[in-house]
C-alpha cells in the first residue's frame, strides 16, 4: 500500500475512475444484448429503437474515453450491419 499522501489519493481516484469505466462498460453490453435480442424478435420498431439508443451509449463511452473512438466506430458497424441483415 502506498505511503505518501499523493499517492494513497492517486489510488482513491484510480478507484473511483475504475468502478466508473466498469458501470458505463457493462452497461454499454447490456444495451447492445438488448439490441440482439429484439433484433431475435422480429419488431422493427423495438429494434431500431433499442439500436438508436445503443448507438449513443457508444458514442458517449467513447466521449468518456471508457473505449477507443476505433473500437465504438467498430461496435456501431457491427450493430448497423445487424440491423441490415435483419
Amino acid at each position: 500500500m502506498a505511503n505518501h499522501k499523493s499517492a494513497l489519493k492517486r489510488v482513491s481516484i484510480t478507484t473511483k475512475k475504475n468502478l466508473k469505466n466498469r458501470m458505463v462498460s457493462s452497461q454499454l453490453k447490456t444495451i447492445v444484448k438488448k439490441v440482439d435480442t429484439t433484433i431475435a424478435s422480429g419488431d422493427a420498431d423495438a429494434a431500431n429503437a433499442a439500436y438508436l439508443n445503443a448507438v449513443s451509449t457508444v458514442d458517449k463511452a467513447a466521449a468518456k474515453g471508457v473505449i477507443h473512438k476505433n473500437a465504438a466506430n467498430r461496435k456501431k458497424a457491427q450493430l448497423a450491419a445487424k440491423m441490415a441483415a435483419k
